[in-house]
């Protein structure tokens, strides 16, 4: 393990498979070095616009070695591991792990409910199977088992979970949050969120979909947050919202593959039954992104 700190920019990585179902390795690990030299302190592969509920475990682990590969210790890899049993979260850690990776994004899938006590048990041993720090990942829009605010207080106080990315839109919740877990566990925001706003309360950065498409103008955007120039970064964020907005508007894997299509990567198009970016999509997300200076 080389990088056991983490903050600023994760982009959220997208799985580019092609027609075959083969993981396309070139395109993401040509999107992965493009990020670095952009600024960004660390790569997610396999988060929400990873499109993770949808690869098979081989397709996860050819992903998951190309964003490691690519990375070259650079910047840390924080691959997420998200299963519907404990025993299958604990092999996808430990095969993460053994791949190179520099943490786990943990994330609880659920067909039928989980209490706080399963809930508990799931993320604590994937902590337990692990050396690597952990970013528990919570987003109620999706899961039908949520982490509540007492089971994150418990969580916190296991010695390698050491991050929470919440991706809620309720800012007053990561508050919550931060003022429970005090200096056990940092904070990253979501694309839901306002990450200078979130930034301003406490937050350590932000692990998004979006970065992928605009990871210059993410970094400059941390680094004001981090310098305390708040007026500036909230000049930059509003230009920086509409994209963000976009993002809420369409399904999240097609919107950043379209951008990122329109930005010269053939990442292809969201697994089915998942529909790509429609034409009126498209056009929206070609403007906003002109507006930012990132198109090729």
């Amino acid at each position: 393990m080389i990088h056991d700190s983490f903050h600023g920019v994760f982009p959220y990585l997208v799985s580019p498979v092609d027609d075959t179902g083969a993981v396309m390795r070139g395109v993401l690990a040509r999107l992965c070095r493009d990020l670095i030299d952009a600024g960004v302190q660390g790569l997610t592969p396999l988060g929400s616009t990873g499109e993770f509920a949808y690869l098979t475990w081989e397709q996860k682990c050819a992903v998951v070695e190309t964003v490691v590969e690519a990375a070259d210790g650079r910047v840390p890899v924080v691959a997420g591991v998200a299963a519907t049993t404990i025993a299958d979260s604990e092999r996808q850690t430990a095969a993460y792990e053994a791949m190179g990776c520099d943490g786990i994004l943990a994330v609880m899938e659920a067909y039928f409910p989980v209490g706080d006590e399963g809930t508990y048990d799931y993320f604590s041993a994937i902590a337990e199977k692990t050396s690597l720090p952990v970013v528990l990942y919570t987003n109620p829009n999706f899961q039908r088992s949520d982490l509540t605010l007492p089971v994150i207080e418990r969580l916190s106080a296991i010695d390698n979970i050491r991050y929470i990315k919440d991706a809620s839109n309720n800012t007053g919740r990561l508050l919550s949050i931060i003022d429970l877990v005090g200096d056990r566990m940092q904070v990253f925001a979501a694309s839901a969120h306002i990450p200078t706003c979130v930034m301003m309360i406490g937050g350590v950065g932000w692990m998004a979909g979006p970065a992928c498409l605009v990871p210059s103008q993410s970094v400059a955007l941390y680094e004001l947050c981090r310098q305390g120039k708040w007026e500036e970064a909230m000049t930059l964020q509003k230009d920086l919202w509409a994209l963000n907005q976009a993002f809420a508007k369409h399904n999240l894997a097609a919107c950043i593959k379209g951008g990122l299509d329109l930005q010269g990567y053939n990442v292809g198009a969201p697994l089915p039954p998942q529909a790509p970016l429609s034409e009126a999509g498209r056009r929206e997300l070609r403007e906003t992104l002109g507006h930012l200076n990132a198109l090729k």
